[in-house]
C-alpha cells in the first residue's frame, strides 16, 4: 500500500494535548528535536537524562521557544540499573499513565568500557537499560489506550549479530560490532515486545534516523567522521522517523520507520524493513529471556 503521506513532517503530528511522553537522552541532538516537536504540539514531555543541568537547559530552551510548553526533567542514568529503578519509581509516582515512551538515548562505537553493573557499555546502555526501563513502566503504558513504546535503532544493526556466547565482549571487542549488536537488540526487543503486547491497547514500534548530525558519532573512526558530513541530514530531519513512529495515527505495532532516501541514509520518514536476523523469533525470545535474567526485570506479559 503506498504511503499516504510521502513527505511526512512535524506539521503532520496530531494535537498531543493531554498526552505524556517520556524521552530518554532528550537534552541534545535527535532526542531534543523529538522533545521539542512533541512539546510544540501540546504534549507533557519528560526529558529523562543523566545530567540534570543539561536536561534543565534543554527544557528551558523549549519553554522559551514555545511559551506554555509543558516540559519536566527526570534524572536517569541508563548505565546503572539502580538509577533506572529509581527513575522508574519516580515516574510511576508522578504519572498514573504514560502515553509515549521513546527509548532514544544511546552511545556509539565507544572504547571498551562497562556499565556500573558490569555490562559492555553499548549493549548495557542501548539495550539493557531501555529493556529495564520499559519493563518497569509497562503498567503505566498499558493504562493508556493507544500508548506506544518507540525504540530508536540504527542502520548499524545490519553489521552486528547477537553473540550469546560473549554478550559482554569479554573475549574480544569491536567498537562497531558491539554497536551493531546493541542496535540489532533494539529491533529484536521491539518485535518481541509487540508480540507480547498483542491484544492490549499498547504497541511497540522502532525507528532509525539514517545518517544525522549529532554528538553520537564522536567515537566513530576518523574515516567515518570525515565522510559523514557528505551523507548526513539535519537532526530535525533525523528525528522525523521517531516522531512518525510516535505520533502518526496510521502506524501499527511491530513496524520500523527510517529515512526513505538512498540506503535509508536521509529523506522523509517511511516504513522500512530491517535485516533478516532481526525477524528471527527464536533469537528474539532468547534475547528476551537473557535480558530479564541480566536486569532482574520481568515483564507482566505472557
Amino acid at each position: 500500500m503506498p504511503d499516504q503521506t510521502p513527505n511526512w513532517t512535524t506539521a503532520d503530528i496530531p494535537d498531543q494535548t493531554g498526552r505524556t511522553a517520556v524521552i530518554t537522552g532528550a537534552n541534545t541532538g535527535l532526542g531534543y528535536e523529538t522533545a521539542r516537536a512533541l512539546a510544540a504540539k501540546g504534549a507533557h514531555v519528560v526529558i529523562a537524562v543523566r545530567n540534570l543541568d543539561k536536561g534543565k537547559a534543554a527544557a528551558d530552551l523549549i519553554g522559551r521557544r514555545y511559551p506554555g510548553a509543558d516540559v519536566s526533567v527526570q534524572e536517569l542514568d541508563l548505565t546503572s540499573l539502580d538509577s533506572v529503578r529509581a527513575a522508574a519509581g519516580q515516574l510511576r509516582a508522578g504519572h498514573d499513565r504514560i502515553d509515549l515512551l521513546i527509548n532514544n538515548a544511546g552511545v556509539m562505537m565507544t572504547p571498551k568500557e562497562t556499565t556500573k553493573d558490569g555490562f559492555e557499555l553499548q549493549f548495557g546502555t542501548n539495550h539493557l537499560g531501555h529493556f529495564a526501563l520499559t519493563g518497569l513502566l509497562i503498567d503505566r503504558l498499558l493504562a493508556s489506550p493507544g500508548s506506544r513504546v518507540v525504540t530508536v535503532s540504527s542502520n548499524g544493526h545490519r553489521f552486528g549479530g547477537i553473540r550469546f556466547d560473549d554478550l559482554q565482549s569479554e573475549r574480544s571487542y569491536s567498537r562497531a560490532g558491539a554497536y551493531g549488536q546493541s542496535k540489532l537488540a533494539n529491533l529484536l526487543f521491539t518485535y518481541e515486545l509487540q508480540r507480547r503486547l498483542a491484544g492490549t491497547g499498547t504497541i511497540a514500534v522502532a525507528a532509525h534516523p539514517g545518517a544525522s548530525s549529532s554528538e553520537l558519532g564522536r567515537y566513530a573512526p576518523g574515516a567515518v567522521r570525515r565522510i559523514a558530513p557528505l551523507l548526513e541530514q539535519s537532526t530535525e530531519m533525523g528525528a522525523l522517523p521517531t516522531l512518525r513512529a510516535a505520533a502518526d495515527p496510521t502506524v501499527r505495532g511491530g513496524q520500523y520507520y527510517g529515512p526513505g532516501g538512498f540506503l535509508q541514509l536521509r529523506g522523509y520518514p517511511k516504513l522500512v524493513s530491517s535485516n533478516k536476523r532481526s525477524y528471527d523469533t527464536g533469537v528474539q525470545r532468547r534475547l528476551w529471556a537473557v535480558s530479564e535474567a541480566l536486569t532482574g526485570v520481568v515483564y507482566p506479559l505472557d
